[in-house]
């Protein structure tokens, strides 16, 4: 399912809006101790957010057992982000002032809001969703002891929170601009990590080491280019991740105006990875073996769901 991140925002007491050529404005932007202390708690999602149950609800039982419903969240440190800034920005000035000014401000808004998330990722378990991405799409404006510090603990307690009230949910969490945090995002326990296209697939698995489930991370501009270009950078990208343990994705959101037929070649690409993997292998001199070939396909089955988050 695509949720706008911001979603849960209102919930908890922070209003915003959509400006035509702009993004998000936050109306009531987190500046004080005091603005933090003025926020509910995420008590009732069921009330505040209907849709999202209804939606949900309506997707699962649509697609019944022919693939998987994904749920959307942002991570708290994104939402945090948003809200202090009041919107998108270039320079990121008010955010970074706080963040140096008064931390203790930042962190107290990020455990509320990762309580809130906790809520809010369960409401979605429960209204339909069988996994559920946590994005992290401001982790780019972060060094990585930032992020070590303001984001991946917050994301890492929202994990443990969703794993003791809904064991047996995959949980996925992706970080925007990883390059430079690797190791940093080989701490988290989430089940899957998600690579922006900025990160070097072949050095992710090197440092992320084989047994981790990876997503991503083809370039999402790619998508306009030709067939045989396409074709090419899914072969590297797989190619690069290695026959195990990954879901190919592009590794940011689609992009608006991309051609709908590129998009359907990708989906059709990403369910032939299995073969792709052992066409490449052969021109390599080895070979898949029929346990190898049975995780690519089941692989490729969860790849195709997650092309649209």
């Amino acid at each position: 399912m695509f949720s706008d991140i911001l979603t849960p925002l209102p919930s908890i007491g922070i209003e915003w809006d959509i400006k035509k050529g702009f993004g998000p404005i936050i109306s009531t932007p987190i500046r004080s101790m005091e603005d933090v202390r003025r926020l509910k708690p995420m008590e009732d999602p069921a009330s505040s957010v209907p849709f999202v149950q209804q939606i949900l609800g309506n997707l699962r039982s649509e697609v019944g057992n022919a693939s998987t419903v994904l749920g959307f969240v942002g991570s708290p440190w994104t939402l945090a982000a948003y809200s202090i800034q009041a919107g998108s920005s270039k320079h990121y000035i008010e955010l970074k002032q706080m963040m140096h000014s008064a931390p203790e401000v930042v962190h107290a808004f990020l455990d509320h809001l990762t309580e809130a998330l906790i809520v809010y990722v369960c409401y979605q378990i429960d209204s339909g969703a069988q996994v559920v991405q946590l994005f992290d799409s401001w982790a780019h404006v972060l060094t990585p002891q930032q992020f070590a510090e303001f984001s991946l603990p917050y994301a890492q307690k929202v994990i443990d929170g969703v794993r003791a009230q809904r064991p047996g949910t995959p949980l996925m969490f992706h970080a925007n601009g990883g390059v430079g945090k690797l190791q940093r995002m080989a701490e988290s326990t989430a089940d899957v990590l998600g690579l922006d296209w900025s990160t070097d697939m072949a050095e992710a698995r090197a440092v992320l080491g084989p047994d981790r489930v990876l997503q991503g991370n083809m370039d999402p501009a790619v998508l306009f280019a030709s067939e045989d270009v396409i074709r090419r950078e899914v072969t590297r990208c797989l190619q690069q991740a290695g026959p195990h343990k990954h879901i190919l994705n592009v590794g940011h959101g689609v992009i608006q105006k991309t051609p709908e037929d590129a998009v359907a070649l990708f989906c059709e690409l990403a369910r032939q990875s299995a073969s792709i993997h052992q066409d490449s292998t052969a021109s390599n001199g080895s070979t898949l073996n029929g346990t190898d070939i049975e995780e690519l396909k089941e692989m490729a089955r969860a790849e195709v769901g997650l092309v649209g988050c």
